[in-house]
């Protein structure tokens, strides 16, 4: 499989490292650069810009990308990366030299530094917390760089041949204190040959699809293997990003579709996807709105849909046990009760969202005029996680507790019906003053999550509104605003592309509500999407051209998971 570099990174599992085409933005002029994904999505992380040289001259090349290599091709010859180990890129180059531009600031400085081989260089950058040492296998590495008494006005180093056999190697190490002490290096093809056997793996376990979406699968097979860094920092675990071109951190309900593509085919890393968020929860029961390894964020956070996550998996494998469920019990109870106990601020029993960011609708009509809002898809999401709750309780024989969830889960049921359902639509309003909520958004649907849980009579108003022409229903899905309204807008985030996870919810809970044949129908849709358009952040509702972020985790994942549940068993 080849991709395009200008719209998908290259990366490997466990990496920090990056390497992309960007575009040009701020001091940077456009090419390609070396990057590294620390410190969450403020700044794009490049460290080094990539030339190519002949004579002492830079030279125009073309990329030819796949999963494990990337080839930067000139007419004089190439040159070959491959992300040997998470920290360590190997890079071998014939015909052709490089040179790396390396934009300084704060305390930035370029050494050089001796081990047992050759001379190499360390640059220490103090911008992106991180070391890195440039080490000379065959040819050699000159530095020029100017100090200015407390940094590096310009750190560049070239990267030279071997002047009798026009060969180039090298190997750039990311370290925080000192480099690994190594008895030299493998082989280039040596270190191709161990990421290839890693990835082959990884597609190989991936969730099937059917034969015409083979392409597409492992497109999003890569996509998941690259996004995920290693547990470092503030992350306790290995993560799965949502993406390595921009949206570098993991958000608080992205994390759970990846955890739910991996349920059945790599559950250790799954139930760390899922666990993850829990294990930084704060004492109050909140779950931040995203993390990376430096940081998280706790000023708004991500909508309660662990409870329906961890029934999905349940149902999928026999991984989880009493050890797991014993595991996020407390926690997930805690995360509950936060919304009851710290989101009712009118204290009428039905929680609140105080911004659109918390719904992970952030910009969705539901928030347009007034907040914080009220909102029936918040209480369906706690009613299941209630539920749930209800069921690991009995399983870990406390009968009392299980009877209380199961009774609190009953209450909010009807509690939403009576406050947000007018007996033909279901609606959200502002906290405190219920006045109504303008637009026609797709989020009043989400309570079909529910399935049999809702009366016969709310879900057939649901699905019909569902089917209607003219409104949600396109040629390629559901669109997150009516295509009606007059708040459509084609690139409108919430209002209006065609999302991920609003589309697996809404499938689910079609499924779950009888309506299997009108969820496959939706599944293909998305999943046909996806494959002609990419593993889009999301997508115009009406042409299906993927949208923002071309290389999308969640998206990936969801597409792996209708292609083969929804789609394969048509």
């Amino acid at each position: 499989m080849n991709f395009d570099l200008k719209r998908v990174p290259f990366s490997r599992y466990g990496s920090y490292f990056v390497i992309s085409h960007l575009k040009e933005f701020d001091k940077y002029m456009e090419g390609c650069y070396l990057r590294i994904v620390r410190g969450g999505d403020n700044d794009i992380g490049a460290v080094f810009r990539i030339a190519l040289t002949k004579d002492g001259q830079e030279i125009p090349f073309t990329y030819d990308a796949t999963p494990t290599e990337l080839a930067l091709v000139t007419e004089h010859g190439k040159v070959r990366w491959c992300i040997a180990e998470p920290d360590r890129v190997h890079v071998q180059a014939s015909g052709v030299g490089l040179k790396f531009y390396y934009e300084s600031g704060a305390y930035d400085y370029a050494i050089s530094m001796h081990d047992d081989h050759k001379r190499c260089w360390e640059v220490n950058s103090f911008s992106r917390d991180t070391r890195f040492k440039l080490a000379p296998i065959t040819g050699d590495i000159e530095v020029d760089s100017q100090w200015l008494g407390l940094h590096s006005k310009h750190i560049t180093l070239q990267c030279l041949p071997d002047p009798t056999t026009d060969d180039l190697e090298f190997s750039i190490e990311e370290y925080r204190a000192v480099p690994k002490k190594r008895d030299g290096y493998p082989s280039y093809e040596q270190s191709l040959a161990g990421v290839k056997a890693h990835y082959d793996e990884w597609v190989a376990r991936t969730l099937s699809a059917p034969e015409p979406y083979e392409q597409a699968r492992e497109l999003a097979a890569y996509i998941t293997w690259s996004c995920v860094v290693r547990a470092d920092g503030y992350l306790p675990r290995d993560a799965m990003y949502m993406s390595k071109n921009w949206m570098t951190n993991i958000w608080s309900w992205d994390h759970c579709f990846n955890a739910m593509a991996l349920i059945q085919t790599a559950p250790e890393l799954a139930w760390d996807q899922f666990m993850i968020f829990f294990d930084r929860q704060d004492e109050s029961g909140m779950l931040p709105d995203f993390m990376n390894d430096k940081t998280a964020l706790w000023n708004c956070c991500k909508p309660p849909i662990h409870g329906w996550t961890l029934k999905w998996m349940m149902d999928r494998t026999s991984f989880l046990t009493d050890k797991q469920y014993r595991e996020v019990y407390k926690p997930l109870a805690a995360w509950t009760k936060w919304w009851l106990n710290h989101r009712d601020d009118d204290r009428d029993g039905v929680p609140q969202y105080n911004h659109g960011n918390d719904c992970g609708w952030d910009n969705s009509t539901v928030f347009l005029t007034s907040i914080p809002v009220e909102s029936p898809d918040l209480c369906a999401f706690l009613i299941l996680q209630m539920d749930v709750l209800a069921s690991l309780a009995h399983i870990l024989e406390k009968e009392d507790e299980a009877r209380q969830w199961r009774a609190e889960a009953d209450h909010l049921l009807q509690r939403m019906l009576d406050h947000f359902w007018d007996g033909e639509k279901f609606t959200a309003m502002q906290s405190g003053t219920h006045a109504a909520s303008i637009g026609d958004s797709l989020l009043l649907f989400m309570p079909i999550v529910l399935g049999e849980r809702l009366p016969e009579d709310v879900r057939n108003h649901l699905i019909e509104g569902l089917k209607q022409s003219g409104r949600f229903l396109t040629e390629n899905g559901l669109a997150t605003e009516s295509v009606s309204s007059p708040y459509y807008s084609s690139d409108g985030y919430w209002r209006g592309p065609i999302w991920a996870p609003s589309s697996m919810l809404l499938i689910d809970g079609l499924t779950r509500s009888g309506e299997l044949e009108f969820a496959q129908n939706l599944a293909a849709k998305f999943c046909g999407m996806a494959a002609r358009s990419g593993m889009a952040e999301n997508y115009d509702a009406i042409t299906g051209e993927g949208l923002r972020d071309p290389a999308f985790t969640w998206t990936s994942s969801v597409f792996l998971i209708l292609a083969n549940e929804w789609v394969q068993s048509k």
